[in-house]
């Protein structure tokens, strides 16, 4: 199996290679913005890295979010070029599945996701096989000892903890593509249920046309 792996959904571009159940090269860079101009020249990178053309790919996986519009576009159309360009397979991996990967197993704890929707007022929350946005003040009170993941689950950790939870906070922020891979290998294998590579936006996009654009065109 020869599986690139891409991933912009949260501010950190990232592309690795998975050769067979290995991962053979990787590389991330940090950034809030500019995410579609970094992920062709990583995932070039990684390609090279390890030793192969675009066109030697047997699949290619993207993050599908939820997370930056941009990003999760960016990350999207560079995959389904690429597989349109190899006939490579499209992969779509959810964040919450890539930050699940990350973590080691705690038996006894469900882990839930809280990302930020950067809106102030709510945070993006995958939990009990569900994903919604929230107000902090409305998240659930979990049934159970519960592990949080995701760049919101500081802010998503006290005011669980406030509330009498027994939560836990892990060092999982942020997708790796590395991660991304791997869940889409599992997915390949049968593992887990297929997931289409379609962005899943919870909030819509922030940028808007200015307003004399909108008007309708005189008669």
């Amino acid at each position: 199996m020869r599986l690139l792996a891409l991933d912009a959904a949260l501010g950190r571009c990232s592309a690795a290679v998975l050769l067979g159940d290995v991962i053979a090269a990787e590389r991330q860079r940090e950034q809030e913005r500019g995410e579609a101009a970094l992920l062709p020249a990583l995932a070039a990178e990684v390609l090279d890295a390890a030793g192969l053309r675009a066109s030697d790919l047997d699949a290619v996986a993207a993050t599908v979010g939820p997370g930056s519009f941009t990003g999760l576009r960016a990350a999207l159309a560079l995959a389904e070029g690429l597989c349109a360009g190899s006939g490579a397979r499209l992969l779509g991996v959810a964040v919450a599945e890539a930050l699940a990967e990350a973590v080691p197993p705690m038996p006894g704890r469900t882990l839930w996701v809280a990302l930020d929707s950067r809106r102030r007022d709510r945070v993006f929350l995958a939990a009990e096989g569900t994903v919604g946005a929230l107000r902090p003040a409305d998240l659930p009170r979990p049934g159970g000892p519960v592990a949080l993941a995701g760049d919101a689950a500081p802010l998503a950790a006290a005011w669980l903890a406030a509330r009498g939870a027994d939560v836990l906070l892990t060092d999982a922020r942020r997708p790796r593509a590395a991660d991304v891979a791997r869940v889409a290998l599992r997915r390949l294998r049968g593992e887990i249920p297929a997931l289409a590579a379609r962005p899943l936006y919870l909030d819509p996009p922030e940028a808007r046309l200015p307003v004399e654009s909108r008007r309708p065109a005189p008669c």
